[in-house]
Formats: structure tokens, C-alpha cells, sequence
């Protein structure tokens, strides 16, 4: 009897339609050995495969001498190889040697500078480069202002003019306005001076302070509220108005409409009437007393007239100094408020910069330009859009308009708006008539 028992195999019929031939033609020697070796490892100590790393293992860290004394050293890099090759042939010698030249100068017995060049022949080659005492003598220095100016726009002279066109007037430069030199007049009411950055509100930030988003938020909501009535107000005149306007027209109506009987009984009273200008009294010729009388009346309010405008005269020849006391003490008053304009826009660093959000929504009473100034854009946040990381805040507004608002809001330039439709220019069609007028040849 064998030792070793198998399952019965018969690999020349793979065969396996019915079921008592399924086992002895399956194959499970290969699963036969897998078992047996797990059985010898179980009894040398355990499964290889369930042991720790640690027991399997040891890490060497100093290695073996033997290994290493047979085993031959790395190779050095072609690089090193060729660096480390020395040539038989000596290196030419670094040592500047006095009196060998290139053959064109001479040498000489002065005294040589550090770079090998004599001072004679360093005079040479900067006369040649720099032009020397040539270029010297056509420099004048002058202290004087230069009658003119090169970089001022080109203006042609009268003999230079065409003679043709003689009888035209000389084109005149171009003058530039007296306000370029004085300070821009910012449009708000108070007298502070508006940076050209202004320093934003505390309250607008992603994550601000809740005392001043909440303060922040209270002025809009009013602002808002108040805005709103002025609408609702504003709604409710119109419709009054409206209201008076389709009463009057209805009344006129009703009184333009007349029935048959009115218009009889009106035709039969003013049958009789007698018109208005009849009844006026005809003027009657005035007599010569009564002429001269109008003549001395009319004189003497001329007289009158003439003695109060010469006592009014007499009163300001005597008020002249007074008054030229108080002409220079307002143009002082002016240029010293200009002066504080002018020092207050070109510090922008200073105090009024350095202060939170400037109130910019009260403006003075007169505007630079005919269009309105664009109210300011509304920069809160509600409590539902608060974020607490950048990566979740989304981008609001535009540094572009806001810079030109604020260009705008300092006087700098006029209020402007979007042109959305540009006006076309007007074409006129005609026909000329230059093609009609021409002679047959041979004619006269």
C-alpha cells in the first residue's frame, strides 16, 4: 500500500461531464504541497509568513571586513582622471616682464602703471576716445536760462510761412488754462483733505470687530430707511399731482361743455351788452399848461436822480481806502486758504490719511461738471455672508472705480457717466454735377 495518498488523476481525459468524474479528473497536488509545507514550518517554530519583520531580520550597521577587503575600491571620474594627467611641458609664466611690447610702441623708461600701460599712452587713447581738448572747446558753461526750449511744441516763423497764405493769421501756441497751477478743490462739505488712497473702514473687513461692523451696519440701515421714505414721498406727491392735474382737466372739460339752452340764454344777454371798449372815455387833448407842467415834473425827477447818484459817487470816493483795505485782506485770506489747500494735497501722509473711512456722502452745494457725482458703492457685509477663512471669501467690488470715484470725489476731474449709445455722425448724400460739364472736341 502507498505511502502517500492522492486523489485518483487521470490527465489524458480532461473530461468532466458527470459528476462522479469530477474528482478524479481535478488536479490538487500543487495545494497538497502548499499544506505539507505549512505543516513543516509549524513544527521548526511557526509560519514564516505570520513572524514579525524583527525576528526574521537583523539590521547590520558596521558590515563585514572580509567583504570589504575583497571587493575593490569605486572608480574614479573621467573628469578626475583627466584633471589629475600633468603635461611634461612647463605653464606659461604670469610674470609681466618690462620692455617686451607688441611690436607698434616703443617702450619707455617711464614709470609704468599697475596695468601695464605708460601714462602717455593712457592720455592717448582717452584724447581718442573722448575727443580731448576738441571737444572741450565747443562746451560753454553758462549760468544764464536758455532762450529756448527744445521740448516746447514747434511754431513756424513768419519767414518761413508760405507767402501764399500770408493773409492768414499766424498760428498761436498753446497756452495752458490758469487753473493747472492752482490746487483742486476737493467736493466734499467739510475741509478735509481726501488722500488719494483713503484708509478704508474697520468695518468692512472679512472678519471684523463686532462694535464696528455693528455700527457699520446701523448707519447703512438708516441711511437706507431714509432713502426709502424720501422715495415713498416722493411717489406720493407725484400722484397728488397727477390727481390735481386730471381734476383741472376734468373741470374744463365740464366747462367747455355746454347744453343748447345755456348757449341761447347767453346769445340773448349779450345781445344788449355794450362792448368794454366802448364804454372807455376817449382822451382829450391836454393844453399847453398842462404839457409844461408834465415837463417841470419830469425835470425835476431827473434832477433828483442825478443829485442822488453824484452823493452816492461822493460816498465811495471817500470809502476808497477802505474799500482797497478790504480787497487785499480777502485776496490775502485767499492765497493763505490756497497755500493750506495746496499743503494739505500734497501731504498725504499726514493725519487725514492716517484716520479711518472719511464721510464722503456729504458734498458741497456746487458741483464740478453737469453730471452727479455716483454715490459710493455699498460695502457691508450681512451677517449671513460672514466668513471666518479667506479660502471661503469671495471677491467684492473694484479697485478701478473706486480709484476714479475718488479722482473724481477730489476735484481732479469732472463727474463723467458711461457713454452707452454714441451719437453717429450725420451724412448728407450729394450728387455732383463736375461730370456733366465737358466740351466736344472740335466745338466752340
Amino acid at each position: 500500500m502507498s505511502s502517500s495518498i492522492s486523489a485518483p488523476q487521470q490527465h489524458k481525459q480532461p473530461s468532466r461531464k458527470g459528476k462522479k468524474a469530477w474528482r478524479k479528473n481535478v488536479d490538487v497536488s500543487e495545494i497538497q504541497k502548499g499544506l505539507e509545507d505549512v505543516r513543516e514550518e509549524v513544527i521548526k517554530g511557526g509560519v514564516v509568513a505570520e513572524k514579525a519583520s524583527e525576528t526574521l531580520f537583523t539590521l547590520d550597521t558596521t558590515g563585514s571586513d572580509q567583504i570589504r577587503k575583497s571587493h575593490k575600491t569605486s572608480k574614479p571620474l573621467k573628469a578626475d582622471e583627466i584633471l589629475a594627467v600633468r603635461s611634461a611641458v612647463p605653464a606659461v609664466s604670469t610674470h609681466k616682464r618690462l620692455g617686451v611690447t607688441d611690436g607698434i610702441i616703443e617702450p619707455s623708461s617711464k614709470r609704468r602703471k599697475s596695468n601695464g600701460v605708460s601714462f602717455r599712452e593712457h592720455e592717448r587713447l582717452k584724447k581718442l576716445a573722448y575727443g580731448g581738448e576738441s571737444v572741450r572747446e565747443d562746451i560753454v558753461e553758462t549760468n544764464e536760462v536758455p532762450s529756448h526750449d527744445p521740448w516746447a511744441p514747434p511754431h513756424s516763423d513768419a519767414s518761413e510761412r508760405d507767402p501764399q497764405y500770408s493773409y492768414l493769421d499766424p498760428p498761436k501756441s498753446i497756452k495752458p488754462p490758469s487753473t493747472l497751477q492752482k490746487a483742486a478743490i476737493s467736493l466734499l462739505a467739510s475741509t478735509a483733505s481726501l488722500p488719494a488712497v483713503p484708509k478704508p473702514k474697520a468695518g468692512i473687513s472679512y472678519n471684523p470687530v463686532y462694535q464696528d461692523w455693528d455700527a457699520l451696519l446701523t448707519s447703512a440701515g438708516t441711511a437706507e430707511v431714509a432713502a426709502e421714505r424720501k422715495r415713498l414721498a416722493d411717489a406720493a406727491a407725484e400722484q397728488e399731482k397727477q390727481a390735481f392735474i386730471a381734476a383741472a382737466q376734468n373741470e374744463r372739460e365740464n366747462d367747455d361743455y355746454k347744453t343748447e339752452d345755456e348757449s341761447a340764454w347767453e346769445g340773448f344777454e349779450t345781445e344788449n351788452e355794450v362792448a368794454e371798449w366802448l364804454k372807455r372815455k376817449r382822451p382829450e387833448r391836454k393844453t399847453p399848461t398842462e404839457r409844461n407842467k408834465v415837463k417841470r415834473r419830469k425835470e425835476a425827477d431827473r434832477q433828483a436822480t442825478w443829485e442822488a447818484q453824484m452823493k452816492k459817487r461822493e460816498k465811495q470816493a471817500k470809502q476808497i481806502g477802505n474799500i482797497a483795505k478790504d480787497v487785499e485782506k480777502e485776496a490775502k485770506a485767499k492765497a493763505s486758504s490756497t497755500a493750506v489747500i495746496v499743503a494739505k494735497s500734497g501731504d498725504d501722509s499726514g493725519d487725514d490719511a492716517d484716520r479711518e473711512g472719511i464721510d464722503d456722502s456729504v458734498l458741497r452745494r456746487r458741483k464740478l461738471g453737469k453730471h452727479k457725482l455716483p454715490d459710493p458703492p455699498l460695502e457691508l457685509v450681512l451677517p449671513d455672508e460672514l466668513r471666518d477663512s479667506l479660502r471661503l471669501l469671495k471677491p467684492e467690488g473694484n479697485l478701478l472705480s473706486d480709484r476714479f470715484r475718488n479722482i473724481m470725489l477730489r476735484g481732479k476731474i469732472e463727474a463723467r457717466k458711461p457713454i452707452t449709445q454714441p451719437k453717429k455722425a450725420k451724412r448728407t448724400m450729394t450728387e455732383k454735377w463736375t461730370h456733366k460739364d465737358f466740351r466736344v472736341p472740335g466745338e466752340v
